[in-house]
């Protein structure tokens, strides 16, 4: 690559790569967004590194440890390098500014819609955030993008609400019309 930065894909996990349940922290409990496989597939085709950023105040709550969201993330990329979509990276933020317990409860960059785990993606997996691709389902991730300088910000929603509102570049109903708006 000669010193040249790559293009990301950069996912939301909960309602992104898989459904949203609250608070999933188990394999029994976890269910995969249907498409999430194809996607990571067509994103890698198309030269794109793969990484999820995901805030975990699950943790932070105490609803479940940080030991817990590794066995479970463990598990979750075995499945995504056996469906052949190998995912890179994941990022998680414990931390939750009012709800959280213990150390868990502060301010962090790294929790979206604060840029921090985009940035330190970018940095570790040598990303051109201006040509990578941010895909979320709630405005926090959109910001998170925006703040971060992702070049495009696509939100997985079907609230017509969220439509006129979003500072997202593309909004789409389903994970399976992400892949069209890789480039």
């Amino acid at each position: 690559m000669s010193g040249m930065l790559r293009k990301g894909l950069l996912l939301d996990r909960d309602g992104i790569v898989n459904v949203d349940h609250g608070y999933v922290c188990r394999v029994d409990d976890w269910q995969f967004v249907p498409g999430i496989f194809d996607l990571v597939r067509a994103a890698r085709a198309r030269g794109h590194a793969v990484a999820i950023v995901t805030n975990q105040a699950g943790i932070g709550r105490g609803y479940y440890t940080e030991q817990d969201f590794h066995r479970l993330t463990d598990w979750m990329l075995g499945e995504f390098a056996s469906a052949g979509a190998p995912v890179d990276r994941v990022y998680f933020c414990p931390y939750h500014p009012e709800h959280g317990q213990g150390e868990y409860r502060r301010e962090s960059d790294m929790r979206k819609p604060g840029p921090g785990m985009l940035l330190l993606a970018a940095q570790e997996l040598g990303l051109d955030l201006s040509r990578s691709t941010l895909v979320g389902d709630h405005e926090t991730d959109v910001l998170a993008g925006v703040r971060a300088g992702v070049g495009r910000i696509i939100l997985v929603s079907t609230d017509e609400r969220l439509h006129a509102q979003t500072r997202a570049h593309i909004v789409v109903p389903s994970i399976a019309d992400v892949a069209a708006h890789l480039d």
